[in-house]
C-alpha cells in the first residue's frame, strides 16, 4: 500500500523536496461540508503532532470546504475556531468558495452555479428548511443567504489566500499553468485547472500540493501531489504531512500511513 501511494508514474525528481528545518506542514485537501470527518482529521494532526515533537507547524487547508456535504456552515465555524485557538494556520480559496461568495453578492452565473454544484447543501447546512429552498427563486435566494450566511463567516472567507509557498512546495487548489512562472498565474487556473495541468509530466518550479481533483488514494507525481480523496462521498478525508525531506499522510477512516525521505 505504502508503494502504491507514493510511487512515481511519471518523472523522477534528482532530490527530495524539502521544508525548512525546524518547520513541519500538514496540508488538508477538500473537506466539501464533512464536519464529522474534519474533526476526526484534526484529532489525528493533533496526536501526530505530539508523537514527533516540537517544531513550528503551520496547517494548509486546501480549499473547498463547502458544499456537498452536509455541513459546510460547521466547517467554516469550526475553522474559524482552529485559526483563533492555534498559531499558523491558513486557508487557501477553493473554486467552491469563489461560487458561494459570488452567490453571496448575487451574481446571477455564480449563484446558478453554485446551485448546480453542491450550494443546495450549503444552504440548508446554514438553517433553511429543504422546502423552502426547492420554492424559491434565484432572486429570493440572494435575500435569503444575507439573512442566514453570517456576516464572520464570509468575511472569513473572502480572506483566503491563492497560493502558499513553503521551501520547495507551492500548495494550491486546483494546480498551475505549467508554462507560466508561480508568481504570474492566474487566479482562475489555481482555482480551476485540471488537464493541462493533470497532463504535465515535467518538472516545475516547486512540487505542488493540490486538491480540487478526486482520486482514490493520494496521487504522487515526480511534481506534484493531489490529496483530494473525495471526503464528502468516501469518507476519508486526507492530510498530508511534511519536515525535512519526510512526507507521511494521516486520513481519516483508515489507520494507513505512508512516509517518504
Amino acid at each position: 500500500m505504502i508503494s502504491k501511494l507514493f510511487k512515481s508514474r511519471s518523472v523522477a525528481k534528482t532530490s527530495q523536496p524539502e521544508i525548512p528545518e525546524g518547520r513541519r506542514v500538514y496540508a488538508v485537501g477538500d473537506i466539501h461540508g464533512r464536519a464529522d470527518l474534519l474533526d476526526e482529521l484534526i484529532a489525528l494532526i493533533e496526536e501526530d503532532e505530539r508523537t514527533r515533537g516540537p517544531a513550528q507547524t503551520t496547517l494548509i487547508f486546501l480549499g473547498d470546504i463547502v458544499d456537498r456535504g452536509p455541513a459546510s456552515a460547521a466547517v467554516v465555524q469550526r475553522l474559524m475556531d482552529l485559526a483563533a485557538t492555534r498559531d499558523d494556520v491558513r486557508f487557501l480559496l477553493g473554486n467552491h468558495e469563489e461560487i458561494f461568495l459570488g452567490a453571496l453578492d448575487g451574481e446571477p452565473k455564480a449563484l446558478r452555479l453554485f446551485c448546480r454544484i453542491g450550494g443546495r447543501e450549503t444552504v440548508i447546512s446554514y438553517g433553511m428548511e429543504p422546502s423552502e429552498y426547492e420554492r424559491l427563486d434565484y432572486e429570493e435566494l440572494v435575500h435569503r443567504l444575507e439573512d442566514l450566511v453570517p456576516p464572520p463567516h464570509r468575511a472569513f472567507l473572502s480572506a483566503f489566500e491563492d497560493m502558499i509557498v513553503i521551501g520547495d512546495y507551492a500548495f494550491v487548489h486546483a494546480g498551475v499553468r505549467p508554462d507560466t512562472p508561480l508568481d504570474q498565474q492566474r487566479t482562475s487556473d489555481l482555482r480551476w485547472i485540471r488537464d493541462p495541468f493533470l497532463d504535465h509530466r515535467s518538472a516545475l518550479e516547486k512540487t505542488i500540493v493540490h486538491g480540487h481533483t478526486m482520486t482514490d488514494e493520494i496521487e504522487q507525481r515526480g511534481h506534484r501531489i493531489g490529496i483530494d480523496t473525495g471526503a464528502y462521498a468516501s469518507g476519508r478525508l486526507t492530510a498530508l504531512g511534511m519536515e525535512g525531506a519526510a512526507t507521511w499522510s494521516l486520513q481519516t477512516g483508515t489507520a494507513v500511513r505512508a512516509q517518504t525521505g
